[in-house]
C-alpha cells in the first residue's frame, strides 16, 4: 500500500502544470505583444477555442512568453513563436519543439484571413497545440480544418509584417525578436 502511494504522489508531482484547468476567458479579452519592432494587439476568440484561449492567457499572466523569440518566419505567409525552448539561445536547435502536446484541437469554421492567430502543433498530430502560436499574414484556406485558430489581430497588423522580413535560413529566424506579452481582460458591462 505505502508503495502504491508513494508512486502515486510521484506522478502527480511529476505532472505539469500547465496541465492544470485553467480559468475561462472573458469574450472581448486582449493580448498586447510587445517586440523591439513594435507592438501588435490581438483579441481571443474563447467562444470559438476555450481551452486554447485560456492556455494562452494563463501563460501570459504567468510570464510564459516574455523572452521567447517568433522563431519561424515566411515573409508574406507566418510568423510563429511562443515556444519555451526559444528563451535560451543555446536550444536553437530544438526551437519549434517546446510546449506543445498540451491540448486537444478545437477545429471550427473560420477561415484563415490576414491577422487569424492560431495554435501551432506537431506536424504528425491534430491534437498536439499548446504554448505556440502562429499570425497569418494572408488568407491560407488550406489550414483550415488543420489547426485551431483562437484569436486575430485587431491592431498593429504592420508589425506582424514587419517581423514576417526578419532574415531567415530557410523559414528559421536568424535574428531574435523577442516578445512579451500582457493581457488586457474586458471590463464587465
Amino acid at each position: 500500500m505505502d508503495s502504491r502511494f508513494a508512486l502515486l504522489l510521484a506522478a502527480a508531482l511529476a505532472a505539469p502544470a500547465a496541465l492544470a484547468p485553467a480559468p475561462a476567458v472573458a469574450p472581448g479579452t486582449e493580448a498586447i505583444v510587445e517586440t523591439a519592432k513594435g507592438s501588435f494587439t490581438i483579441r481571443l476568440l474563447p467562444e470559438v477555442a476555450p481551452k486554447h484561449a485560456a492556455l494562452f492567457v494563463k501563460t501570459a499572466k504567468a510570464g510564459g512568453y516574455d523572452g521567447t523569440t517568433f522563431h519561424r518566419v515566411i515573409m508574406g505567409g507566418i510568423i510563429q513563436g511562443g515556444d519555451p525552448l526559444t528563451k535560451d539561445p543555446a536550444k536553437a536547435s530544438l526551437y519549434g519543439t517546446g510546449g506543445l502536446g498540451l491540448l486537444k484541437a478545437e477545429i471550427s469554421d473560420r477561415p484563415f484571413v490576414r491577422g487569424t492567430l492560431a495554435a501551432a502543433r506537431r506536424p504528425s498530430s491534430l491534437d498536439s497545440g499548446g504554448q505556440q502560436f502562429f499570425v497569418v499574414m494572408r488568407e491560407q484556406p488550406s489550414l483550415k480544418g488543420q489547426y485551431t485558430v483562437f484569436g486575430e489581430v485587431v491592431s498593429g497588423m504592420e508589425v506582424v509584417d514587419q517581423i514576417s522580413t526578419t532574415p531567415a535560413d530557410g523559414d528559421k529566424a536568424k535574428e531574435r525578436v523577442e516578445m512579451k506579452v500582457r493581457v488586457q481582460e474586458k471590463a464587465p458591462e
